[in-house]
């Protein structure tokens, strides 16, 4: 059940109850994609830094340790010793991600495993069933994710079938949490928004989709080599077209800047990459931008990361130590970097959801961005390495 709080305009101040838990949005959803953070990080850890949702993969899951392995272990959730919610993509994007051995048809893709080569098939109906064998609290509905520079008439036929893979995501879960044996016969399930940078196939599908009243809606595809002005123009022009009663999930997104934009355009859920994956290569968000500790001047710097941050990392350690950590290859400093910039996004959500409370989101944005626009010329100078690192993962 999905109940709206408090509107300041278009950002929302919500509740989300699900069979493992009520998550307060909006929510940042740290990635776990093969049930672990990189970096060291522990289910105990998560709970420590006020996770609320955790997110994993079902293509990854599939190939290693195989979803039918973590159903004889009770499901994700006592598999990883995690008694929050829980969501699973429907590795759709993993999927399409290896466009040079995937092959698409109606009845699915047929590709090969990144490990080993092996010929794997997934549709709507397996992906359906593996995150069925995750017992994840909410699944992620199998569609295509086109380019976003792809033409007009190819994202229009992708659409159509991504609509018609839905509804047999659909029928296949209703079937599924019917059965004496299902790990969570409550599991949801979210359906994906798709449509490139195109409005007239953005709105008609959000229309289309919206019909079905499903569990909540994502918007997908953004993130892929559009420009920070289309993805904003997109949510502008799509999330006015789906449910107001029901969340709203901006897939793969983002940086604080994106999710800052992006809830006040009314989206409740995102997840990304970029904190823990960032923070394995040093570079940590402070409320003044980021800062790469491997620079040369932190090598004597006795204070945190950041001062007035209650993250496990700023409350006992100093940025010397830390790049000394990093500089010689200990786990620890990994961990810290990734503890830290964890923090960060969720303390930056519960920020989000206090202003949305007093009727302040729109100052506090402005206040929050003017903040970490404050770059120094470290900061400038990294921003090259940062978005290779990104690319790198």
């Amino acid at each position: 059940m999905y109940k709206i709080l408090k509107k300041d305009g278009n950002a929302k101040r919500a509740e989300f109850t699900t069979v493992h838990g009520t998550v307060q949005t909006p929510v940042f959803m740290n990635v776990a994609t093969v049930a672990a953070i990189k970096g060291g990080v522990s289910t105990e850890d998560l709970e420590g830094i006020d996770t609320q949702v955790v997110l994993s993969n079902t293509y990854h899951l599939h190939l290693r340790p195989g979803d039918e392995l973590v159903y004889r272990m009770g499901g994700l959730h006592k598999f990883m010793s995690c008694n929050k919610p829980i969501l699973t993509d429907s590795g759709g994007f993993q999927v399409f991600s290896l466009a040079k051995t995937r092959k698409i048809r109606e009845e699915g893709v047929y590709f090969h495993s990144h490990i080993d080569g092996h010929k794997l098939f997934m549709g709507p109906e397996e992906s359906m069933r593996i995150q069925s064998h995750l017992g994840s609290t909410i699944a992620m509905a199998f569609d295509e994710c086109p380019s976003a520079k792809a033409e007009h008439e190819y994202v229009q036929m992708s659409v159509d079938r991504t609509t018609r893979w839905l509804l047999r995501c659909k029928k296949e879960m209703d079937r599924l949490n019917g059965l004496e044996y299902t790990v969570n016969p409550h599991q949801m399930l979210f359906g994906i928004n798709q449509g490139a940078i195109f409005d007239d196939i953005r709105i008609e599908h959000a229309k289309r989709i919206s019909e079905l009243d499903l569990d909540g809606y994502a918007v997908g595809g953004l993130a892929v080599g559009e420009s920070h002005e289309e993805m904003y123009h997109v949510l502008d022009t799509v999330v006015p077209f789906l449910p107001e009663n029901k969340p709203t999930y901006l897939m793969g997104v983002g940086t604080p800047a994106n999710i800052l934009e992006s809830v006040d355009r009314g989206v409740d859920f995102f997840d990304c990459v970029y904190p823990s994956r960032n923070g394995r290569h040093g570079h940590l968000y402070t409320n003044r931008g980021h800062i790469n500790i491997l620079n040369a001047k932190y090598e004597m710097d006795d204070t945190p990361i950041e001062e007035g941050c209650g993250c496990p990392a700023c409350r006992r350690y100093t940025k010397a130590y830390i790049r000394h950590l990093l500089k010689a290859g200990e786990m620890l400093g990994m961990r810290l970097c990734v503890l830290h910039n964890l923090y960060f996004y969720n303390h930056m959500m519960t920020e989000i959801r206090e202003a949305i409370e007093k009727g302040e989101y729109k100052e506090y944005k402005k206040r929050k961005l003017e903040g970490m626009l404050e770059f120094d010329s470290e900061t400038i100078a990294d921003g090259y390495n940062i978005a290779r690192n990104w690319r790198k993962g």
